[in-house]
């Protein structure tokens, strides 16, 4: 059987190599995409996975986007809540907005999408959610107050809803990416770079792949007594 899934930041990073791996794995994949037009039309043309456009942290656009895949793909049986940003500040300098940013998209997305697949998910006894953390949601990290809140919300949430989608046959659970070598970790200044992989006892940076084959065991039909974990995926940088 094709199941469908929604692979929210689905188009470019860690959300990209899940979106590949899912669509490998014969699942029919949509991936969903903020604002940068042209980067998912070349991600489609390369892969052939469709891309929808809308805000994660908006719930009308939430629903409005899962009514759209159902209608031209069938109902969303798997969902990975991967999008996610950044507006890293101290407290002095965390103003109102860059707070209430990174918790709408981060954890609020979450929410979102969660409670417009969750009465079909329910209806047919069946359901993969996979929301993507961080070892900082974990762990905290130094300017990013509300980053780590966001995450760490993450954590909480799943645990909860596992708990709530149980017996519907839905489960939900949570990964906690250690630092992945992605644009944004490359754009670190290299000396610090260099004291990331000093601190990560497997002497290397993740890959996108890595926290995709993790989605891939967690999204799988037969991985229905897996429900409400965590799975950390940071090469032994922090043992939770």
């Amino acid at each position: 059987m094709v199941r469908v899934a929604l692979v929210t930041g689905g188009q470019r990073g860690i959300g990209a190599a899940i979106s590949e791996a899912l669509q490998a794995a014969g699942r029919k994949v949509v991936a969903n995409y903020a604002g940068n037009d042209a980067a998912a039309q070349a991600f489609t043309e390369r892969t052939g996975i469709p891309c929808i456009k809308f805000d994660v942290s908006d719930f009308d656009q939430c629903v409005a986007a899962i009514a759209k895949i159902e209608v031209e793909h069938g109902p969303v049986e798997i969902l990975v809540n991967n999008a996610g940003i950044t507006r890293d500040a101290v407290m002095k300098r965390l103003d109102r907005k860059m707070w209430d940013e990174v918790i709408d998209t981060n954890l609020g997305s979450c929410y979102n999408l969660c409670k417009a697949v969750w009465d079909s998910m329910s209806a047919r006894k069946f359901g993969r959610i996979v929301n993507i953390g961080s070892i900082n949601g974990q762990a905290g990290q130094y300017g990013q107050v509300n980053y780590a809140a966001a995450k760490s919300g993450i954590h909480g949430f799943t645990k909860a809803l596992a708990q709530e989608g149980a017996r519907a046959q839905i489960t939900v659970n949570a990964i906690a990416p250690g630092y992945v070598d992605t644009e944004m970790v490359r754009a670190v200044p290299p000396e610090v770079l260099e004291k990331i992989i000093a601190r990560i006892p497997r002497g290397r940076l993740g890959t996108a792949q890595d926290i995709a084959r993790g989605v891939l065991f967690l999204t799988a039909d037969d991985a229905d007594f897996v429900t409400g974990s965590t799975l950390s995926i940071n090469g032994g940088q922090h043992m939770y």
